[in-house]
């Protein structure tokens, strides 16, 4: 009885701890979406509340009154993340395959060339020429995806994940005449499925939060992605406030009545709002592509 009694309270100050914990981040988030909702003025006078005074749409109205800015920055951001996530995984499954293979001499040389390029890098000049020079990929799409294909830490974890597989199956699958790119798409592939998730929405992740390749190759106001207008909105109030035809083209508003606070979180819910719903249809893989390498056996 004294055990059980004992159980129970360590049970109870372990769910209680992750309900403070649960609490301590959604809060933020709430914090978050409810600003973007508040009044200017009750912000002025009363700060950041979580029960505000004064609900409105105000931030939302002067974004989405003319959408064809944000909806070309989501076209922008979806097309990126995914035509990128898809090729990174690619990339980093086939490389990871190899680099995992125990059968391939170079494996151990071509890993510390791996982990070296994740030491040292070129820089962001030779970054620059490399990509208006030599690859002539300033102003297209191009630019916002290249630069994230490939990823060194993604590549060894890809080659940790693999490297539990057990090297008989793919000798099985040899014996039965299956050849190396048969082996890689129908064996080792499926298998694989809980870290492609993982890596997966780690990259996409990356690909929809990225901006500063955006500021430095894409001039073309087309091409502009979600998170560049974020940023542009969030460091300079000037382009809501002396520029408002870049986000309202041809409407007629009162700037001087505008939320400029609250409108700083409407764009975050904007921009941040899609990758909140598409986390939760990932969670079992990647709950399982984290734990999978520590599974021995």
């Amino acid at each position: 009885m004294l055990t059980r009694h004992k159980l129970s309270w360590s049970t109870a100050i372990i769910h209680l701890t992750f309900i403070l914990f649960t609490f301590a981040m959604l809060v933020p988030f709430a914090m978050v979406v409810i600003i973007s909702l508040s009044d200017e003025q009750s912000i002025l006078h009363n700060g950041f509340q979580l029960i505000p005074d004064k609900i409105t749409f105000l931030s939302y109205q002067y974004f989405l009154k003319t959408p064809d800015t944000i909806l070309r920055a989501y076209g922008v951001t979806i097309t990126v993340s995914i035509v990128g996530t898809l090729l990174s995984l690619v990339l980093t499954s086939t490389m990871g395959y190899t680099l995992s293979r125990k059968d391939y001499a170079l494996h151990r040389v071509t890993s510390f060339y791996v982990f070296f390029t994740m030491l040292f890098s070129g820089g962001l000049v030779p970054f620059y020429i490399l990509m208006t020079q030599v690859l002539h990929l300033k102003d297209t799409i191009w630019a916002l995806i290249v630069p994230g294909l490939l990823s060194p830490f993604y590549v060894l974890i890809m080659k940790g994940f693999m490297a539990k597989i057990p090297i008989e199956i793919i000798e099985s699958a040899k014996m039965e005449g299956a050849g190396e790119w048969r082996i890689y798409v129908q064996l080792i592939l499926p298998l694989s499925k809980p870290s492609l998730a993982t890596l997966g929405l780690f990259i996409m992740f990356n690909y929809w939060n990225e901006w500063f390749n955006a500021l430095l190759f894409i001039n073309d106001e087309k091409l502009v992605p979600l998170q560049l207008l974020l940023v542009r909105a969030l460091s300079s109030l000037d382009i809501i406030t002396s520029r408002p035809e870049f986000l309202t083209a041809g409407v007629s508003l009162d700037m001087a009545a505008f939320p400029k606070t609250s409108a700083k979180f409407a764009v975050a819910v904007l921009s941040a709002g899609p990758m909140l719903l598409v986390f939760p249809f990932f969670q079992r893989f990647f709950v399982k592509g984290l734990t999978i390498g520590a599974i021995k056996g």
